[in-house]
């Protein structure tokens, strides 16, 4: 490691390096910087409290010892003013030479901004009337080597906040409070559930079968049964079990991680409570559901009992009262104008699809048409507290069926301010029909739905033992957070929210371990660097800085594309390819924008004649060497098929990430611009990609998980890569828009 440097070698303009001295210097004169040993008798709060009445310029001999972060610190020749920040509030510090031992006052001129530090002496006010601690001894508990953001600006990029939460939480004195109001409404739950005879329960987090939702999962591998599990998307399977076994109300507060997406609401790994009742129902879950919701507002909002008002983003929301119960068709009727239900004629419900453009499929009965009406339409137009209920069984295949409708579920869910906050079913208990029901995800997931659930034959054992009727609900406890603390983000209300990867550089890493001193062998600066868990790191230098020469030009790639493919369709792809590489190449690489687009004009250039995986890019390179091209054209071209052929190179540059990023996800975009009215990529919200994305039987052979290690490798949310992908497809439409329908053509 290297040596710390000497103080007539300090660049005292670099501030972290003036900190790292002082803390040099500290250790020295034998002052640990980082003692074991502190001392805490009091805090801000209670000494504000206690000594209110004080007069001004009275003094105390009231001894306290409070500890804390130096939030601000101003010298005036004999006297030390320091704002003393703990986890109740700030105390001043009024440090007078003549009161404080010959020690302590010699700190003062070593301490900075952001130190925490434990100041002990009595209690005064000010003439100036400014309550404060007059330290006897002060001692340094923690040397901050690394300045705070400059107070009159604060921490206001969120990317910086939620990465860095220590730092937001240091300078954002609200978003301590949100966290606190977390954990109240977390011990309020509990509270409610267990006053109401439920028992708190913990499940396994890892499960050997997929079930209880359908979602993506992440797979991680038991060593010692040398088996993947799935760690779990949810709680319910485990905890019907115990129905079954004889607890009839139990509920479970936990982690649930799904494979998916990032958004205002969600988060891949997120927190749920669920609850199960037995000899209960539907109006047995609206009860819970109604007096919980009401007891947080009370409690955590300081709401009057019958007056349950809470404020969500600007929106009064009125949850006292008994709360709406309404059918989906309902409010489907409701926003298109005409009374919906089951009954109306599929044509016409595919003819008010049209005319709010939503898009429909052939296979989609009245179930899903009337679905998609609420989901698109309706459900943004609930405020105050709604049971949206009779949910269509085509969208909710592992509900129990209505007795007086079949068509329909004995399900609902709660939407406050156009979001989802609760889940509810009469739960199935039939093992025949469950059976049948796991048969038939299986199959979907044969047809290549990667969310569907798996067979859970130990459950239908369960089942078939006898499990009574029961009510079942599920709550996400982040928005439900979001909603009392009026959070317009799920990030706002978790502590550490999965962020993108950031990029670290070898200086960064330099400047942490300088000085370090290691009582056994210690790796080197490059070990470290290619060892710290960024997982972005090799992005950074990813776009060459020297204009690249392809050593062919695009007419010449042109002939070469149309020599080797005959299918309209393959050089159709081919273009539309060449557009997105050109028009990421300005943001990125604008000196190589000729050679972005050539690679993507070629990328899939030997595909038609060959259509072998081991072949595929291998061909590309020798038919370009004969042309006479840059190999390192080729070498480019061939990154996107390394997660098929090991022997090719990995993706390094931008411009082979942005490659992979838009080959397969161009392919989804163009198929789900085929089932909209106007074929066109143009008029398609980025809504409806998303939904295509996760409906795994549409456009089956676009591969999901490239799409995604194409996020990955680009340091981006899929939801980022997505949106940035379709507004370019937008950007160099016509080119790509190769399904768009000619005005003349009516349909």
């Amino acid at each position: 490691m290297a040596d710390q440097p000497k103080a007539s070698e300090v660049n005292i303009n670099d501030e972290r390096e003036v900190r790292r001295a002082k803390r040099q210097s500290l250790i020295d004169a034998g002052v640990n910087p980082y003692p074991v040993k502190s001392k805490v008798t009091a805090h801000a709060a209670e000494i504000d409290e206690r000594y209110a009445g004080l007069a001004d310029g009275e003094d105390t001999e009231d001894v306290y010892s409070l500890a804390g972060r130096v939030r601000a610190l101003r010298k005036q020749g004999k006297l030390v003013f320091i704002q003393l920040e703990d986890v109740t509030g700030q105390l001043q510090l009024f440090c007078r030479v003549n009161d404080m031992e010959e020690d302590s006052w010699a700190l003062l001129g070593q301490l900075d901004l952001g130190d925490i530090i434990q100041a002990e002496g009595p209690v005064v006010r000010t003439k100036r009337g400014q309550l404060s601690l007059a330290p006897r001894t002060v001692s340094l508990l923690s040397k901050s080597v690394r300045p705070l953001p400059e107070k009159f600006h604060g921490l206001t990029d969120r990317e910086v906040r939620y990465r860095q939460r220590y730092l937001d939480l240091i300078m954002n004195p609200e978003v301590r409070d949100v966290f606190r109001k977390r954990s109240q409404i977390v011990s309020l739950i509990r509270r409610y559930m267990e006053s109401d005879g439920y028992i708190e329960v913990e499940t396994p987090m890892m499960h050997a079968i997929l079930g209880g939702a359908n979602a993506k999962p992440f797979v991680t591998h038991f060593n010692a049964l040398d088996r993947d599990f799935f760690l779990r998307i949810a709680t319910e399977l485990p905890l019907k079990r115990l129905m079954v076994g004889g607890m009839e109300r139990v509920f479970e507060i936990g982690r649930q991680f799904r494979n998916e997406g990032m958004d205002l609401t969600h988060n891949p790994e997120f927190t749920s409570m669920e609850a199960y009742c037995a000899y209960s129902d539907l109006d047995g879950m609206k009860e819970l559901t109604e007096g919980l919701f009401k007891m947080i507002a009370r409690e955590a909002c300081g709401c009057e009992e019958g007056r349950e008002v809470i404020t969500y983003q600007g929106q009064e929301v009125d949850m006292s009262g008994t709360w709406r119960s309404v059918p989906l068709s309902e409010v489907a009727s409701e926003v298109v104008g005409e009374h919906i239900d089951m009954d109306t004629p599929i044509e016409h419900l595919r003819e008010l699809c049209e005319a709010h453009d939503i898009e429909w499929e052939e296979s989609w009965g009245a179930g899903k048409l009337l679905f998609e009406i609420y989901d698109e339409l309706g459900e943004a137009t609930l405020v105050n507290p709604t049971f949206v209920c009779d949910y269509p069984e085509e969208v909710s295949p592992l509900s129990k069926r209505k007795d007086d409708d079949p068509r329909l579920t004995d399900r609902f869910e709660l939407v406050i301010c156009g979001h989802e906050y609760a889940n509810a079913f009469s739960e199935l208990n039939d093992p025949v029909d469950q059976a049948g029901r796991f048969a038939e995800q299986v199959a979907a997931k044969d047809f290549g739905d990667d969310e569907a659930m798996g067979y859970d034959y130990d459950y239908v054992r369960a089942l078939e033992y006898g499990m009574p009727p029961a009510g079942g609900v599920g709550y996400g406890i982040d928005r439900m957070v979001m909603l009392f603390c009026d959070q317009p983000a799920i990030r706002d209300v978790l502590l550490f929210p999965q962020m993108k990867p950031e990029t670290v550089t070898k200086a960064d890493i330099a400047a942490q371990v300088a000085g370090a001193k290691t009582d056994n062998a210690a790796a080197d600066l490059d070990t470290l660097f290619s060892d710290a868990e960024t997982g972005a790191s090799a992005l950074a230098g990813a776009t060459r800085d020297t204009r690249l020469e392809a050593g062919i030009s695009r007419d010449e790639a042109h002939a070469l594309l149309v020599k080797y493919n005959e299918d309209p369709f393959h050089v159709s792809h081919a273009e539309t390819l060449e557009g997105l590489m050109r028009h990421f190449a300005e943001k990125h690489d604008p000196e190589n924008v000729e050679f972005w687009g050539i690679v993507g004009l070629l990328h899939d250039l030997d595909w038609e004649k060959w259509q072998d995986d081991s072949l595929h890019t291998v061909k590309t390179a020798e038919i370009l060497a004969e042309a006479g091209a840059n190999p390192e054209l080729a070498k480019s071209i061939q990154t996107h098929n390394s997660d098929l052929n090991q022997e090719l190179p990995e993706p390094t540059l931008k411009m082979e990430k942005v490659l992979w990023a838009c080959d397969e996800l161009s392919g989804l975009i163009q198929a789900a611009a085929r089932m909209r009215p106007s074929g066109s990529v143009c008029d398609m919200p980025l809504k409806s990609l998303k939904k295509k994305f996760k409906d795994k039987r549409f456009a089956a052979g676009c591969d999901r998980d490239y799409i995604r290690k194409g996020a990955e490798l680009n340091g981006l949310e899929l939801d980022e890569m997505m949106g940035s992908v379709l507004e370019a497809m937008k950007a160099i439409a016509p080119v790509g828009d190769i399904y768009v329908k000619d005005e003349a053509d009516g349909e």
